[in-house]
C-alpha cells in the first residue's frame, strides 16, 4: 500500500509598522506546538483551510510550531533570536521524522531588528534543512512583502484575494491544493514577478467595490480556469519600511514561462495607471466634526492613522480631543489603549469616579495625555474573539469609562480592532451611539457601512496614516509613488523556477 504523504506544517505571522515607536517582543506571540496547532482546525485561518485539504487527500500533517502575533512595532532583536531559534528547532525535529514537503503559513510584512526579511530568512533555513527536491508552498497576506530571497526558496504559493480579509481559510486551502498537485507529479511552477514602485491605500482597495478588486478578480480567474496555479497582486504594507516594499504582481504557472510572463505583465500594466485612485481620501478633523454634527443618523470616524491591525499603538486620542474641544454634543463610542487608565479603573471598581488621562501613553511623540474625570461603567478581562476569524483577542484588564457624552473602552494591551468584537464583549453596541470611532482603515461592510449615514476617514497623524508621504520612509527603494510623485514604471519580469 502506498504511504500517505507526510507534510511538515508551520506558521509565523506578524505585521509591523516601522513607524510605531514601541518595539514588540517574543511575548507578543501566541505559540502552539505540535498537536496544539489543531486548535485552528475548522477556523477561518490558513491552517484551518489547509487541514481540510489534508483530510480530503489523505495527506498526513506533521505539526511543528505556529507563532502568531497581532500587528505591532518592529520585533526586537532578542525577540527574533528566541522566536526564530524555537521555530527552527521545532521544524528540524519534525523534519527529522521524514517528510515529503512543507506548508508554511506566513504573513509577509514582518520585520525584526537586524533582520528586515524574517520570512526570507526562515524559508532559506527551511530549504537548507529539507534539501532542493522537497516542495515548499507558502500562503501570504496580500499586504505582505514577497522578497527575492523568499521566491528563491519556494515551489508554490497562495495569496489572499480579499480585502477586508475574509479568505484566510480559503487561501490556506489553495496553498494546500498547490502542494497536493506537486506531490501528485505536477511540474514545478514557473513564477513570474513584476515589481511596481508604488504604495497604495484607500477605498479603491476594497475588493468588492474598488478598482483593485477588479484586478484581483482577474488573478482569481486565472487560477479558477487553470491558466495559473497561483496568481495575485500584493500591495504590501506601506508602514513596513523595508528594502523590497512595493506593489507586485505574481503569477505561477505549471512550467509555462510564456503564460506566466504575459499575464504578470498584463496585470502590472493595468495596475500602474490606477495608482492615483488607490490613495487615501482623507477628511480634515474639523470638517469631519462640523459635518457630523449636521447629519441626523449615526456616523463613523475612521482613525486609520492609529490602526492597530496595521501596526499602530492604539493610544491616539486626537479625534477624541478634537470632538471635546469642538463641543460635539451627541453620544460618542470609542476605544483606546491606556494601561494606566484601565488599571486605575480596576482599582476603583464599578461605579467609582476616577481622574485619569487617556491616550499618549505609548506613542508619546505624537499624542499628549488627555485628562478626564470619568465614571467606571464596566470592568472586564479584555477577552473576546474576532468576528470573522474566531481567534482570540486579549486586551488585558479592560474598563468602560463614561464622561460627558463619551463612552470609551480602555485596554491595557494593543490589540487588533478591525471589527466590533471588543465593543460587543464589553456590553456595547455601536448602533446605540451617534458617532463611533473605528481604529481600522476598513471593516467588513455589514459591520458599519451598511447602516451608518456617513464614514469619515479622518486625517490625523499616526504610525499608520494613509497620508503616506508624511510618515518618513528611509529604507524602501526610491523613487516610490506617492513618496515621489514623479516615479516612473517600465514593467520587467523576473522569473523563478526551481
Amino acid at each position: 500500500m502506498t504511504r500517505s504523504p507526510r507534510i511538515l506544517v508551520a506558521e509565523c505571522m506578524q505585521e509591523i509598522s516601522s513607524f510605531n515607536p514601541l518595539v514588540s517582543g517574543y511575548e507578543n506571540f501566541h505559540i502552539e506546538h505540535g498537536e496544539q496547532m489543531r486548535a485552528q482546525d475548522h477556523l477561518n485561518t490558513g491552517l484551518g483551510g489547509a487541514f481540510e485539504v489534508f483530510r480530503e487527500t489523505g495527506i498526513q500533517p506533521v505539526l511543528s510550531m505556529a507563532a502568531r502575533a497581532g500587528s505591532a512595532g518592529i520585533l526586537s532583536a532578542a525577540g527574533w533570536k528566541r522566536l526564530s531559534a524555537e521555530l527552527m528547532e521545532s521544524i528540524a525535529a519534525q523534519a527529522a521524522t521524514g517528510v515529503d514537503g512543507m506548508y508554511f503559513s506566513l504573513h509577509g510584512a514582518m520585520a525584526a531588528q537586524g533582520e528586515l526579511d524574517p520570512e526570507g530568512w526562515l524559508l532559506t533555513e527551511v530549504r537548507r534543512l529539507l534539501g532542493p527536491d522537497k516542495p515548499i508552498v507558502i500562503s501570504l497576506d496580500l499586504h505582505g512583502i514577497l522578497t527575492d530571497r523568499m521566491l528563491c526558496q519556494i515551489d508554490g504559493l497562495a495569496i489572499y484575494h480579499t480585502y477586508p480579509h475574509v479568505d484566510f481559510a480559503s487561501t490556506g486551502r489553495r496553498a494546500a491544493q498547490v502542494l497536493h498537485r506537486l506531490l501528485q507529479g505536477a511540474r514545478r511552477p514557473t513564477i513570474a514577478r513584476v515589481v511596481m514602485p508604488a504604495l497604495v491605500r484607500g477605498d479603491e482597495l476594497i475588493t468588492k467595490t474598488g478598482c483593485y478588486g477588479e484586478l484581483i478578480r482577474e488573478a482569481r480567474r486565472l487560477e479558477l480556469e487553470g491558466s495559473a496555479m497561483s496568481a495575485g497582486i500584493m500591495i504590501g504594507n506601506p508602514f513596513t519600511d523595508v528594502p523590497e516594499l512595493c506593489c507586485q504582481v505574481v503569477v505561477a504557472t505549471e512550467d509555462d514561462e510564456a503564460r506566466a510572463r504575459a499575464e504578470a505583465l498584463r496585470l502590472a500594466r493595468e495596475f500602474w495607471p490606477l495608482r492615483h485612485r488607490m490613495q487615501g481620501k482623507l477628511v480634515p478633523l474639523d470638517r469631519a466634526i462640523a459635518q457630523a454634527a449636521t447629519i441626523p443618523g449615526p456616523v463613523i470616524f475612521t482613525d486609520a492613522a492609529d490602526a492597530t491591525s496595521s501596526g499602530a499603538t492604539g493610544d491616539s486620542n486626537l479625534i477624541l480631543r478634537g470632538l471635546r474641544e469642538a463641543g460635539y454634543p451627541r453620544r460618542v463610542l470609542a476605544q483606546i489603549v491606556d494601561a494606566a487608565a484601565a488599571q486605575a479603573a480596576h482599582r476603583a471598581g464599578v461605579g467609582a469616579m476616577v481622574d485619569v488621562t487617556l491616550g499618549g501613553s505609548i506613542d508619546t511623540g505624537r499624542f499628549a495625555p488627555m485628562p478626564v474625570r470619568a465614571r467606571v461603567k464596566l470592568l472586564s478581562d479584555g477577552q473576546a474573539r474576532l468576528e470573522t476569524m474566531k481567534i482570540g483577542l486579549d486586551g488585558g484588564p479592560t474598563a468602560v469609562l463614561e464622561f460627558d457624552n463619551y463612552t470609551v473602552v480602555v485596554f491595557s494591551k494593543t490589540l487588533s480592532l478591525f471589527d466590533r468584537a471588543m465593543y460587543f464583549a464589553n456590553g456595547l453596541d455601536p448602533k446605540d451611539f451617534d458617532l463611533t470611532l473605528v481604529k481600522s482603515p476598513h471593516t467588513e461592510h455589514h459591520m458599519y457601512d451598511a447602516w451608518v449615514d456617513a464614514n469619515f476617514n479622518v486625517d490625523v497623524p499616526g504610525a499608520t496614516s494613509a497620508n503616506l508621504p508624511t510618515l518618513g520612509h528611509t529604507v524602501c527603494a526610491r523613487p516610490m509613488y506617492p513618496l515621489d510623485p514623479d516615479a516612473t514604471f517600465e514593467p520587467t519580469v523576473t522569473l523563478y523556477r526551481r
